[in-house]
């Protein structure tokens, strides 16, 4: 076998051990949902749970990982994080993220949007909008 053989069975293979991975800088964190619960002392610890699994399965994190997100950290810091490498974008986590928001909270991602957004900024519109749908249906 060629070395350029071997050279590219190592690249898939490393690769396909880093999928679902979480970027380098957050992944040695521990579990941040003291943050998430002192930053949201009214939303429960499964309404968190559910809007960070959200957040992961958009971007195709490990379920395991979504605890190490903090609600401090940018939507743009993860996505670069996760594509350094990237000169253009394709976003399409984003745009997984902006499809299921709407789909599950009825959340316009491109309506609210802002570079410098953040986990917390983000999820804090998600019970925003849970507790104006809450209130028009019980009126």
């Amino acid at each position: 076998m060629s070395i350029v053989a071997i050279l590219v069975l190592l690249a898939v293979a490393w690769s396909a051990l880093a999928i679902g991975q979480i970027p380098n800088p957050f992944r040695a964190r521990t579990s941040q949902a003291r943050l998430w619960r002192r930053a949201f002392p009214s939303a429960t610890k499964r309404q968190i749970g559910e809007f960070l699994s959200l957040f992961a399965d958009a971007f195709s994190f490990r379920s395991a990982e979504t605890q190490k997100f903090r609600p401090d950290d940018q939507l743009i810091g993860v996505y670069r994080a996760l594509h350094p490498a990237k000169w253009i974008p394709d976003a399409s986590e984003v745009e997984r993220l902006a499809k299921e928001l709407r789909k599950r909270y009825g959340v316009a991602l491109d309506e609210i949007w802002d570079e410098r957004m953040t986990l917390g900024a983000l999820f804090a519109q998600v019970q925003q909008t849970r507790r104006g749908m809450a209130h028009r249906a019980a009126a």
